[in-house]
């Protein structure tokens, strides 16, 4: 009886719970259940955390896959300044630079959650996190307007800020980073810029592969043929020059084996003459004593 009692107080208590969660659900958030689960406004990991990356300590998985469908543009401009390590500067660029002049619009690129609405004089400036509902994370900087609040749930597309110059930045521009449990992904691994849309659907995070852009343009490919050709062409160039080499180097040791058989050879005529003139001197002298 008392274990029947207990597991009846448990199932109230879940009911209880769920039932509380549902009216927060209404009252706080409206007609904006559709969209959002349960899941996604309860405590998040590193959710209060102001860090763009708070998922420092924690386990990442070697591969995820990640649903990029529903992408938009944050801003049509081109890329300026590619995703990779700046000698000039010493460190590493985790983002995509892209061109736009002060006051230009800047959209959210996936569905999700404001969580960092901030300012940094040495590095961003003025700058936006949103978490997404796929996954993934990303970093807008270098605004010169906040059009979002923290905890505003956006939509692809929706503005969120306005083009600017500040921070640690030379010229107005959109600083853009896509980031998976806080590792700063290439963004070219993800978006084709060039057409203003995903590589795929799926965007499978690797820990291996995920610095490596990918570019299908027919320029890109031509590149990539360019240099196939190359690799090929010297390859069989040094082949050839080996080859040439040894043959030459078979050359010159057949020459120096014949100079060096002549050689013996005349060495053991020039012993062969010494010894008979030896053999004739003794013989004219055994005569002369006679």
């Amino acid at each position: 009886m008392h274990q029947n009692y207990i597991a009846g107080v448990g199932n109230n208590a879940n009911k209880i719970k769920n039932e509380e969660t549902n009216k927060f659900v209404n009252g706080v958030l409206g007609n904006e259940t559709e969209e959002i689960s349960i899941s996604e406004i309860d405590e998040q990991y590193g959710w209060d955390n102001p860090r763009v990356n708070c998922y420092a300590g924690i386990e990442i998985p070697t591969t995820a896959k990640i649903d990029v469908t529903g992408f938009h543009m944050p801003v049509p401009g081109i890329v300026t300044s590619n995703y990779g390590y700046r000698p000039r500067f010493r460190r590493m660029h985790r983002g995509v630079d892209m061109r736009l002049s002060t006051g230009d619009t800047v959209r959210a690129a996936f569905n999700g959650r404001v969580r960092i609405v901030n300012y940094e004089a040495g590095g961003y400036g003025n700058y936006v996190v949103i978490r997404h509902d796929n996954g993934l994370e990303t970093v807008y900087g270098h605004f010169s307007k906040h059009l979002v609040k923290r905890n505003q749930y956006v939509k692809a597309g929706e503005p969120i800020g306005l083009g600017g110059n500040t921070g640690r930045s030379f010229g107005a521009h959109l600083h853009f980073e896509t980031r998976y449990m806080g590792v700063a992904i290439n963004p070219a691994a993800i978006i084709d810029f060039a057409n203003a849309t995903v590589h795929s659907d799926v965007f499978t995070f690797n820990k291996t592969t995920y610095q490596n852009a990918r570019n299908y343009s027919p320029a890109a490919a031509q590149k990539s043929y360019v240099k196939k050709s190359y690799k090929s062409k010297k390859t069989y160039t040094s082949k050839a020059n080996k080859s040439r080499y040894s043959k030459s180097y078979s050359k010159k040791a057949k020459k120096s084996a014949v100079k060096s058989a002549s050689k013996v050879s005349k060495k053991s005529k020039s012993k062969a003459t010494a010894s008979s003139k030896t053999k004739k001197s003794k013989s004219k002298s055994k005569k002369s004593r006679r």
